[in-house]
């Protein structure tokens, strides 16, 4: 999908269907306005609510319902997607977590609060039951996008499967999210992100039930915070202020200087797109982290900078291009690719977003360089690879 065609509320392709009862009322583009406006019409709606995304796809779509509703009917927006709204935690795109995280942790006093329990409500129209029910068999028969990227058998969708993934975190993980998240071969991540990003979890649940053990898990509860909170709040602060928060041209000029200044340096081995797909590198570790990718639908998220950084490293045409192929690559294949965590931490590898500038040298200028002795020194880099390459 073209950035032309999300900024048109374009999300999926599916084949041609002139009775537009399937897909394209469903899944984008100006048929689900249309289609929603002959539901307001049809059961007398009153007012509409609707979650919110930062993404430019997400906000045509809400732009194309509010062009296309009466004047009359209100359309009321609910930031579900953060605990802090991103327009009340900020309003501003802000640079650093440092920046951010004061204003945000003086408000969760406000937002940070326990959901109200789920009632019937009372509402009852003949004219609903009437509704003709969604054929979600032939929804899905009708999608003809990219079907080579095969399933995954350890993420089970839906809410409960979502609890269970928390629960499991709690009772197991936790006590080691501190000292070991950063250590691809020990089981210490929430592997929550999915359900984030899907909505069958919210991150605002996660940080309540962590939250009653925190004089249990002390400094691992408080780092947990700091991402699933603080970072990822920050992610959504800069795609909805950051209009080019994909591209190099969103990026800050002291990152565009060193970057360019650099983007001709000889590299001492470039890979094209296809060999990086397919894991055909010299580099094992990288390779075993996109096999990760690949056969997982997931990628630890201390390697996914490594796994930026050395596209950055390899790709031969420079940074803009880099970064295209790594969206790309996690659009395509991860769980929770079209996420904002995932463009903030593909732009942070690759152009120092959220960061500062540090030493220059070849190729990178003075974003901050990775590399595979390093990872050496946080975790066993054999026992990693020894997973995904057989």
């Amino acid at each position: 999908m073209t950035r032309e065609e999300s900024s048109l509320g374009v999300s999926r392709r599916w084949s041609s269907d002139p009775s537009g009862k399937n897909s394209e009322q469903l899944f984008g583009g100006p048929q689900v306005a249309q289609g929603i406006k002959n539901l307001v019409e049809k059961l007398n709606i009153a007012c509409i609510v609707t979650d919110f995304s930062p993404l430019r796809t997400q906000l045509a779509w809400t732009e194309s319902l509010l062009q296309t509703l009466p004047a009359h009917i209100p359309v009321c927006q609910i930031d579900a997607h953060n605990i802090v709204p991103v327009w009340c935690g900020s309003n501003k795109l802000e640079y650093t977590a440092r920046t951010i995280r004061p204003k945000l942790f003086e408000q969760t006093a406000r937002f940070l609060t326990e959901f109200p329990p789920v009632v019937s409500h009372p509402f009852s129209n003949t004219a609903v039951s009437t509704l003709e029910l969604t054929d979600w068999e032939a929804i899905k028969s009708d999608y003809w996008g990219d079907r080579n990227v095969g399933p995954v058998s350890w993420a089970i969708p839906g809410t409960t499967a979502g609890f269970g993934v928390l629960r499991s975190f709690i009772d197991e993980r936790l006590k080691d999210f501190d000292s070991h998240r950063n250590n691809p071969d020990s089981p210490a991540l929430s592997c929550l992100s999915p359900w984030f990003h899907f909505g069958q979890l919210a991150p605002q649940r996660a940080i309540l039930e962590v939250s009653a053990v925190q004089k249990k898990y002390g400094r691992s509860a408080d780092v947990f915070f700091e991402e699933a909170f603080n970072r990822r709040e920050l992610a959504d602060n800069y795609c909805f202020y950051n209009p080019h928060y994909d591209s190099f041209q969103g990026v800050r000029e002291w990152a565009k200087d060193t970057l360019m200044k650099h983007a001709e340096d000889k590299r001492e081995v470039a890979y094209t797109k296809s060999q990086l797909e397919e894991a055909q590198t010299a580099d094992d570790l990288w390779n075993a982290a996109q096999r990760q990718l690949l056969d997982e639908g997931k990628m630890h998220g201390f390697l996914r900078q490594y796994w930026a950084k050395k596209i950055l490293e390899w790709c031969a045409d420079g940074p803009e291009v880099a970064i295209d192929w790594a969206i790309y690559f996690n659009d395509r294949y991860s769980l929770d690719g079209t996420d904002p965590n995932g463009y903030v931490g593909i732009m942070w590898a690759i152009c120092g977003v959220h960061d500062q500038g540090w030493p220059e040298r070849k190729i990178f200028g003075k974003v901050r360089y990775m590399c595979y002795n390093g990872c050496k020194k946080w975790f066993s880099v054999p026992n990693f690879v020894s997973k995904y390459l057989k």
